[in-house]
């Protein structure tokens, strides 16, 4: 089968996105707005808000929870509250820049970390040779979901005096031995960002560990204002208007519904790649209640045949939008690549999983036919590559 004849048999007529939200009815969503008109109180802790707040806080089973206007800053006031203002975290590479961006926002060096290759977070084996005198927590990030070793990174920051912050943008809903794991460490920020499993189109909250805390962050979100004449300290416009609130009301109503069908979409993956050489998932464990808020491969090229570049190439001709989540490292970047700890050699699973990682599409109403065809692509054109007498893969640019 030439390359072209490979496309015109597997190219599907419309686009399937890595991601889409779940949208609720849109007659629903203008009783929510004809509400907010007649109020006419459009942000600045309006009912929607109060009563959102109140409905995650449930939903998740943790007790002190702040809404913001999005994660990355609701993970700005984090440090803030943490009076974590100049030194340096301890951190993943393996991460969406906002993690490290907020860092350098709070004029805080990143200390990069290299990660474990099996849950592909933060690697707590490694964390310790990185303290110095200047570390002042560590941000790890539950990748996908998945939980970090929370209990051996607790246990590292008490021994040294640290602050754990963690960046669980991906884990919505996902509990770990029986716990909501944005219960963990010191603070936790979440992203409710419209590619988020849940979503109030941009959104994101913060999970401290006190009431007093709470306090604390909720005026820091709001400029630091108090009461209408007293400003208790720098604070930031980090609010939650009702137009967000109300589509986070209603995404609620359906995140359940959207997790169970995530789940069946990702069973259907892993049985239609078990079968094939080079392909690996992410294993399940048994301690942990997930909400398959992603579904990521690793391709490792001997064995497929195939680089992930070049998969990823024929997935985009065939309509199928997988992303190389997390490609290139946030080390790369050129306002990190300077630091001592971007060095490729300190990092070399996180370089090597960041070359090889591919996130196949997966949303709730994703249809399984089409998951099935995804499944049957990455299987054929493992098939269709040329080899020596000797079976090794003769390695050739994406063949389109």
């Amino acid at each position: 089968m030439t390359d072209q004849e490979f496309i015109q048999q597997f190219r599907l007529p419309e686009p399937v996105h890595v991601t889409r939200p779940a949208m609720p009815d849109l007659k629903d969503y203008v009783e929510y707005l004809t509400g907010i008109w007649d109020r006419k109180w459009l942000t600045n802790a309006g009912p929607l808000h109060e009563a959102l707040e109140r409905e995650i806080s449930s939903f998740l089973g943790v007790p002190h929870l702040s809404l913001f206007c999005n994660g990355t800053i609701a993970l700005l006031v984090a440090l803030e509250v943490l009076d974590i203002d100049d030194g340096e975290v301890i951190t993943t590479p393996f991460t969406f820049p906002a993690t490290t961006h907020a860092l350098h926002w709070n004029r805080i060096r990143p200390v990069f970390c290299d990660i474990d290759p099996e849950t592909l977070n933060l690697d707590p084996c490694r964390i310790e040779p990185l303290i110095g005198p200047e570390t002042r927590a560590i941000l790890p990030v539950h990748v996908y979901g998945r939980p970090c070793a929370v209990e051996a990174i607790q246990k590292i920051a008490e021994k040294h005096g640290l602050r754990v912050i963690y960046d669980a943008a991906h884990a919505f809903g996902v509990k770990y031995n029986g716990k909501p794991l944005v219960s963990y460490g010191d603070l936790s920020v979440l992203s409710f960002h419209a590619t988020k499993l849940f979503s109030t189109i941009e959104g994101g909250a913060l999970i401290s560990g006190s009431d007093l805390q709470r306090k604390r962050v909720n005026f820091l979100k709001n400029f630091g204002i108090a009461d209408e004449e007293t400003v208790v300290g720098p604070g930031i416009n980090g609010k939650m208007n009702e137009f967000q609130a109300a589509f986070g009301l209603m995404q609620l109503k359906m995140v359940d519904y959207e997790i169970q069908n995530r789940g069946a979409i990702a069973a259907l993956y892993r049985d239609g790649l078990k079968d094939i050489s080079g392909i690996t998932m992410l294993q399940e464990a048994h301690d942990t209640e997930p909400n398959n808020g992603y579904f990521p491969i690793l391709i490792d090229a001997e064995r497929y045949g195939v680089t992930r570049d070049e998969l990823f190439a024929v997935l985009r001709q065939c309509n199928i939008l997988a992303r190389k989540y997390f490609y290139p490292l946030i080390s790369h970047a050129s306002c990190y690549a300077s630091l001592a700890s971007a060095a490729p050699s300190n990092l070399m699973v996180a370089e090597r999983v960041s070359r090889q990682v591919l996130c196949l599409p997966i949303y709730g109403d994703l249809e399984p036919a089409v998951v099935r065809h995804i499944c049957r692509v990455i299987a054929e054109c493992r098939q269709s590559v040329s080899r020596h007498d000797d079976g090794a893969p003769i390695y050739r640019q994406a063949r389109v």
